[in-house]
């Protein structure tokens, strides 16, 4: 297996009513996916290979917002291991490998 990382960024506009319901709508729908917020409109998932990434992007546009900008990338689990944090801290909430076990 080949680890990948799906990252999703977006920018969605909110000044109507029916905007923020999409906005919602569509952060709903990646939480409930799986997606874990890396910052504010950046979402994270860990996929175990270019097959699930593939099925990731497709449902991402079956659901994705009438307007905005969203986009998505994907990258090796080693070249997301290697992101430097040059201000502030990780937020450690969530396990950031493809660690599969957690003993509690």
């Amino acid at each position: 297996y080949r680890f990948m990382r799906v990252i999703v960024m977006f920018d969605l506009p909110t000044d109507t009513s029916a905007q923020r319901k999409h906005y919602r709508n569509f952060r709903k729908y990646l939480i409930d996916d799986g997606f874990v917020m890396m910052q504010e409109s950046i979402y994270t998932k860990i996929c175990i290979n270019m097959h699930a990434v593939d099925q990731v992007q497709r449902n991402i546009e079956r659901n994705k917002p009438p307007e905005g900008i969203v986009q998505v990338m994907s990258v090796t689990e080693r070249q997301f291991a290697s992101i430097k944090v040059v201000v502030g801290e990780l937020d450690d909430t969530y396990i950031q490998n493809d660690q599969r076990l957690i003993v509690l």
